[in-house]
Parts: structure tokens; C-alpha cells; sequence
């Protein structure tokens, strides 16, 4: 194959800064055996993908300098490019492919026929999870009082059934077409129309003003199209009540995810259209967990999701190799007089325990 005779542009680059740094040590640093250098090349050769990050650790034993490699082994494939992070999560390129199918988000038998059928795990799925926050509940409106924002809501696919439910909604999409499509279709229904609103905007444009808002945030189908995972996940929790929660449907970042999520469903099938993912913003729900548990949040469950692309509909499965479900709740910080009290009694305990004749009376 032409990977096996030609560099990839990673191990050439790695190649050329090890020998330079072992010409800039000749003195004190014997080089590499032909052979040792031959089967390193061979390597990156026959094996572009498995090396992502090369450290070269230069250390004194004995009087010699030794050249380490260190490898990181990630599994990099040859498919994959990097991208970077700015100031805003939303990637316009990912707004230029929604832009173009806008108009086709109420199409139950289009491109987004599957998350028309995820309706039906992730609506009860927020929903139960929701109620157990509170005592009561209105039959027929569940979630009557709740404030939600539906972050990506796109055409409104899941901001309707919530607003349905009794909740009162804000859909926010970075697409005005998508802002505008949604308008138009909640239009048709006055109840909805009073309990939903949509804003064209990104999540950081509303965190200012919206901050410890909402009984509950939802980014279904949305954390694989940001570009800074991390500071999306720190404007959920900004905007959320203590005691919120937090909901995430995404794709894990594994090999399974690309052959069925990608090339199958994008690239054979057509289930959904090319260009709608990028493995590299996958996350696994390992890598998710990590950066809710470290923003504040507490990760109550994580299940697998499998859509069965020939009968059209979801089901929930313990794997989560391919799609899964999050659900994370914003932790309450205790308040500020509790830290007084507890510092306060640690502070008699010193002193009845150094004078144990010495009565301490308490602090009115």
C-alpha cells in the first residue's frame, strides 16, 4: 500500500527533529544503530496511526546521554484532523451543514427521522429524571413550573414535546433558520406558543444573564458538534439551579462509532447526510464524565442507546460503544453560615481538648 512506502507527514517531522538532536549531541551521544534507525522508520512507515504524541526525554546515566522516546499510544488514524478551540464552542462549519437542511427538520421520514424516533427514550428518560426533584406533579402537565433550555434545539424536535409536558422552554440554536423553522411550526399550536421561546444565539451569549436559571438543561445530539467540550460543559452548569440537571445524548469515540456512525450511516446507508460528524469531537463517556464531575456537576447514570436503522426505532442497552444518555446534576454547595458553624465547633474541639478544665461557652 502507499502508506507502507511513503512517511506520514507526522513521522517525518518526528524523524527530523530526532536526528537534529542527535547531531546537536554528537559529542557526548552515540547515534542510533542503522538498524535501530531503519526499524523506527519501518514503523511510522507501515504505522502511521499509532503514535499521536512523541516526547524525546534526554537524561544523564553513567556519563552517557541516552535519547528516550516516549509513545503515547491513542490510536490517531489516518482519517482524522485536529481542531482547534476559540472563544465560542459553536464551529461554523458545523453551522453551514445544519444551515443547508433546515428546512427538513419536521420531515419524519427525511434525514432526521432518527431523532424523531429518540423522542421516545429521551423525552421519558428527562422527564423522570426531572420529577424526582420534585414532591407533586400535575397529571397532564408533569413539569409544569420547571424552566428548561434546549441547547441546539434545531426545529424544535424535542422543545416541543417538553413544553407539552408543562414546562415552560428556551430552544437556543446558533442557525436562524433553524430558529425560524421552529418558530414557524410552534406557531401552529397555541399552548406551545405561549410556553416556548427560541433565540438565535450560542449558549455563552445567554450565560450572563441566565445564570442559575433553569431546573434543567438539555444538549441532545449536540456536545459531538462543539469545538471546546470543555468550556460548553462550564456554560451548562453556569445557567443551571443548583440541584439542576443536566441531560447528554452523544456518540462515544470508538472504532465501532466510526464504522456504523460514520461510513455506514453517513457514507452507505444514508441514514443521516455526509459530513454531519466528526470523529474527533466524539467523546467517550468516560472523557464526559471526567469534565462534568470536575465543573461541579455529579453524573447520576449513564446508559447505552441502539438505534435499529431497518425498523426505525431506539432502544436503551447497557453498551455504550455506539450512542448513550447522560444525566448529571449540579451539585448545591452548602451555605456560607454552615462553613461558619462547622469552623466554629473544629475551633472548641482544639481548645476543650489542649485545656480540658476550661468550659468553652458557645458564640451567640
Amino acid at each position: 500500500m502507499l502508506g507502507a512506502r511513503k512517511l506520514s507527514s507526522s513521522g517525518s517531522h518526528f524523524l527530523g527533529v530526532l536526528r537534529s538532536g542527535y547531531r546537536a549531541s554528537q559529542a557526548g551521544c552515540p547515534r542510533l544503530t542503522s538498524s535501530a534507525e531503519n526499524q523506527l522508520s519501518w514503523t511510522l512507515q507501515i504505522k502511521p496511526w499509532v503514535f499521536r504524541e512523541y516526547r524525546i526525554t534526554w537524561s544523564r546515566s553513567y556519563g552517557m546521554t541516552f535519547a528516550c522516546l516516549n509513545t503515547m499510544k491513542t490510536y490517531r488514524y489516518p482519517w482524522t484532523r485536529l481542531y482547534s478551540t476559540s472563544q465560542t464552542t459553536v464551529d461554523s462549519s458545523e453551522v453551514k451543514t445544519f444551515l443547508a437542511l433546515a428546512h427538513r427538520w419536521w420531515d419524519e421520514q427525511g434525514v432526521y427521522a432518527p431523532l424523531h424516533s429518540m423522542n421516545d427514550l429521551r423525552v421519558p428518560f428527562i422527564r423522570d429524571n426531572l420529577l424526582k426533584t420534585v414532591a407533586n406533579h400535575q397529571p397532564g402537565k408533569p413539569l409544569s413550573g420547571m424552566k428548561i433550555l434546549d441547547v441546539g434545539c434545531g426545529g424544535g424536535l424535542l422543545t416541543e414535546p417538553l413544553g407539552r409536558l408543562g414546562a415552560s422552554v428556551l430552544g437556543i440554536d446558533p442557525v436562524d433558520e433553524n430558529i425560524k423553522t421552529a418558530q414557524r411550526h410552534k406557531s401552529f399550536d397555541p399552548v406551545l406558543d405561549r410556553r416556548i421561546e427560541y433565540r438565535a444565539c450560542s449558549l455563552e451569549e445567554i450565560v450572563g444573564e441566565a445564570a442559575e436559571t433553569f431546573d434543567g438543561v438539555i444538549a441532545s445530539e449536540v456536545v459531538e458538534h462543539v469545538i471546546d467540550l470543555e468550556t460548553f460543559i462550564q456554560c451548562c452548569c453556569q445557567v443551571l439551579k443548583p440541584g439542576g440537571s443536566l441531560f447528554i445524548t452523544t456518540i462515544n469515540k470508538t472504532q465501532l462509532s466510526y464504522a456504523l456512525g460514520i461510513v455506514f450511516a453517513e457514507q452507505v446507508a444514508g441514514i443521516v447526510p455526509k459530513g454531519t460528524h466528526t470523529w474527533e469531537k466524539f467523546v467517550s463517556p468516560e472523557n464526559l464524565e471526567s469534565i462534568l464531575e470536575s465543573n461541579g456537576l455529579s453524573v447520576q447514570s449513564v446508559v447505552g442507546m441502539l438505534y435499529n436503522p431497518f425498523s426505525g426505532y431506539w432502544h436503551w442497552i447497557e453498551n455504550t460503544s455506539l450512542n448513550y444518555a447522560a444525566h448529571a446534576v449540579k451539585r448545591q454547595d452548602p451555605e456560607p453560615a454552615q462553613f461558619v458553624l462547622k469552623e466554629e465547633g473544629e475551633e472548641l474541639g482544639a481548645r476543650a481538648s489542649t485545656n480540658p478544665g476550661v468550659r468553652e461557652e458557645p458564640k451567640e
